[in-house]
């Protein structure tokens, strides 16, 4: 495991246990959504912080003044990250949290991989299904085309897939056509 995952997860541990202690789960998530979209999409806040010629109060004025409205958990621990010099952690810390969090919930993250967009009734029903089968509370699904798969879908939750695809019943077939000879 690389240092910076091993650093993310130690954040984003010590940030739920924080959320969780307070009841502030709910809020501080949404929050670090966004926090997390700022320092992946914009580039000259991220090029700003990470400039070494940059004094450390000023790099923590600007968190200040970005993040006004959220938690003082939330900016503290920014201002943790900046005088550590690890601000890159951002996104990792948070996708590590949203996912304690959604254990925490009994939620759990699937990608569905369709030859088309699927329909809402089809990821409800897909949600329904797997929901139960796994002994979750819910299921939030980011659909995925992908025209390779011929028809079926493709399910990737956690690091388990379930592939339902034409592609991998015709590659199955296929196996089984060769070791029978």
């Amino acid at each position: 495991m690389s240092s910076n995952l091993v650093v993310s997860k130690r954040y984003a541990e010590a940030l739920f246990q924080i959320g969780k202690e307070k009841s502030k789960l709910d809020h501080m998530e949404p929050e670090l959504q966004i926090v997390k979209e700022v320092f992946q999409n914009n580039e000259e806040f991220t090029t700003f912080l990470k400039h070494p010629k940059i004094n450390v109060d000023k790099k923590k004025q600007l968190i200040k003044e970005v993040f006004k409205d959220f938690s003082s958990d939330v900016v503290n621990t920014l201002y943790l990250l900046v005088d550590r010099h690890i601000e890159e952690a951002v996104p990792s810390i948070v996708d590590h949290f949203v996912k304690l969090v959604n254990d925490a919930k009994g939620i759990a993250e699937a990608k569905v991989y369709s030859v088309r967009e699927l329909s809402d009734q089809e990821k409800e029903q897909l949600t329904n299904v797997f929901s139960e089968k796994l002994n979750l509370k819910a299921l939030n699904i980011v659909n995925i085309v992908d025209s390779s798969l011929i028809g079926g879908v493709k399910l990737k939750i956690g690091n388990t897939i379930y592939d339902g695809s034409v592609k991998a019943k015709l590659e199955r077939f296929e196996r089984n056509i060769a070791t029978a000879n």
